[in-house]
Order: structure tokens, then sequence, then C-alpha cells
């Protein structure tokens, strides 16, 4: 069986970067390794989890995605078959959506086609559920395409937002359907059964 590499797009403080990770490190019968961790701001924290979990991490700034192939020849090079986002703010540079097609997943705070979009990732997506008064949110797993927050959908959980909830209060529903779902539909895309 072919080991399937994946490599970990992140930009800020890496809790699904080290989510994925665990998850496939505690099941190494899956065939499927986290064999790097590239991530777009210096200061990001992810790249001190990185660290602690044994996966070597590369600091790419906007022009190594956009200005050139930099980040498409390091990901050839280290044999990579699907690039996760986790986290990973920036837009993905047409040579990348050219390199790895239907081979990259990320995940939306949100049950998109609602609160996505530029500027739509975090805080931001929970202040806008809670300002509209929903009465549920959750998360989208889906495939990238050239614009933010779109491509087909993998995967949907929804989770309930009361009235007196803040943002707060659902980001940490949020966080605990990311991890409970994150890891294991990225596994069950890979194997094909999505």
């Amino acid at each position: 069986m072919k080991i399937k590499r994946l490599a970990l797009l992140a930009s800020g403080n890496g809790t699904n970067v080290q989510q994925v990770t665990e998850y496939f490190q505690s099941n190494p019968d899956s065939g499927i390794v986290v064999d790097c961790i590239i991530y777009n701001r210096k200061e990001a924290y992810v790249a001190t989890r990185a660290e602690k979990l044994g996966v070597e991490a590369f600091y790419m700034n906007k022009d190594d995605f956009f200005g050139g192939n930099r980040v498409v020849d390091l990901l050839r090079q280290r044999q990579i078959d699907y690039v996760i986002l986790a986290g990973f703010l920036l837009l993905i540079p047409p040579s990348l959506l050219k390199a790895y097609p239907g081979h990259i997943v990320n995940i939306h705070p949100a049950l998109l086609p609602k609160y996505g979009g530029k500027g739509m990732y975090g805080n931001y997506v929970h202040e806008a559920v809670v300002a509209a008064c929903e009465k549920e949110t959750g998360i989208t797993i889906h495939l990238v395409d050239e614009e933010f927050d779109h491509g087909r959908v993998l995967f949907q959980a929804s989770c309930s937002v009361e009235p007196a909830d803040t943002a707060e209060d659902v980001a940490n529903k949020v966080h605990l359907l990311e991890k409970e779902h994150y890891p294991r539909v990225i596994h069950q895309f890979i194997e094909g059964k999505l």
C-alpha cells in the first residue's frame, strides 16, 4: 500500500493542525501521514505545535504562494498527495489548484453557503452568527476552488445556538465539532468513501 502524504496549511494557532496530526499519528494503519506543515505568518503558534508534534514546518510568505512555484515545488519534492487547510487564511493560488485538483480540503466554521467569503474566518464568523440570531451553526468541510469558502461540500455538522450564547460560546461548540469530525472526514475522503 502506497503511503498517502498530507501537507497541512495554517496561518495561526494550529488547533486543527494538532488534531489532524495526532489522529493520523495514532492511526498508523490508515496508510496516511502528515508529512509537513506550511504556515504563512512568521509569528504563528502553529510552528511551535509542529515542533512538539515532530512534524517538519516551513514558513512561506504570500510571495512564495503567488510569486512563483516555491510552494508547489516543495509539495512535489516531498511527494505530497493531499493539501489540507487548517486555519489557512490566504486564497489558494491558481498554481496550487492546478497542481492538486480535487485534492485540497478546507474546513469552515459555519454552515456554508452562509457566513463564508473573504474576511469571514474565526471569531468574525461566530460574531456574525450571533448578531443574526441564528438558531444553529456548525462546520462545513469542502473541496477548495478559486473562490473563498466555495467548492464541493464533503460534510456538514451542526450545533444549536442558544439566545444567550456569546460568540465565544459558539466558538467552543464549533471547535468540538471540528475536533470530532475533521480528521475522520479527511480519512474517509482519502479512502474514497465520500
